[in-house]
């Protein structure tokens, strides 16, 4: 049986991550949960429902989130894969199992992909998603249709032969460009993406993405 870690950044998640938790469960899932300097009761609720918990006394952004987490497992953990998801709740833990079904079969690195479907997302959103999505698949050489999906599954050894850098949600397509260059085949699979009407994003597609392009020209960043 592949041994699994479903990894979690949080910040001020306190009114969904406990359903999601709760949800992993039930199927079983080990969680980390890197609570990113909270004001609210996420940390109690990771230390009640997750497996362990990585605390931020102040807040790191997304990457720098990762980059903690990522670190602790590889240190301290015996694992196969880690699969990331977002502690807002927009991710089902009812598409797990199409990742791990991935997994068996060998993969690597799965994306998941909410293009296909991607009512609730604000239309600045989907277009500055379209064009990244665009422009990282000509810069790796590989059609992945969603860059800034969160919901992923990436092997150990990819995460042994990337460094990251970035601490913004950036992240996203630092992973990906890294492990591409590194030799790495990026799958994606559709994905169903749950958007709150009271869910108020941490994104901000222009800033994200005049971020995204600074991190592309700096000449060290993707070594």
């Amino acid at each position: 049986m592949m041994k699994v870690w479903i990894v979690i950044p949080a910040c001020n998640e306190g009114e969904t991550l406990k359903q999601l938790l709760r949800e992993l469960k039930k199927r079983g899932s080990s969680t980390l949960v890197i609570d990113d300097g909270s004001k609210d009761n996420t940390l109690e609720i990771a230390k009640k429902e997750a497996d362990a918990i990585i605390r931020n006394e102040t807040n790191l952004g997304k990457g720098g989130a990762l980059k903690k987490g990522i670190a602790y497992l590889l240190e301290n953990n015996n694992f196969e894969y880690i699969i990331t998801m977002d502690g807002d709740g927009q991710h089902s833990p009812l598409d797990l199992e199409n990742f791990l079904d991935e997994a068996q079969k060998g993969e690597y690195f799965i994306v998941g992909n909410r293009m296909g479907n991607h009512l609730g997302m604000s239309r600045i959103r989907v277009i500055t998603n379209k064009f990244m999505s665009w422009f990282i698949s000509k810069i790796v050489g590989q059609k992945i249709p969603d860059t800034q999906c969160g919901f992923r599954l990436i092997k150990k050894e990819v995460l042994e032969r990337i460094r990251i850098k970035t601490n913004k949600f950036e992240v996203e397509s630092e992973i990906i460009i890294k492990a591409a260059k590194a030799g790495f085949l990026i799958r994606s699979i559709p994905i169903r993406s749950i958007y709150s009407k009271h869910q108020r994003s941490k994104i901000h597609p222009l800033a994200d993405t005049l971020r995204f392009i600074k991190f592309i020209v700096g000449k060290n960043n993707l070594k």
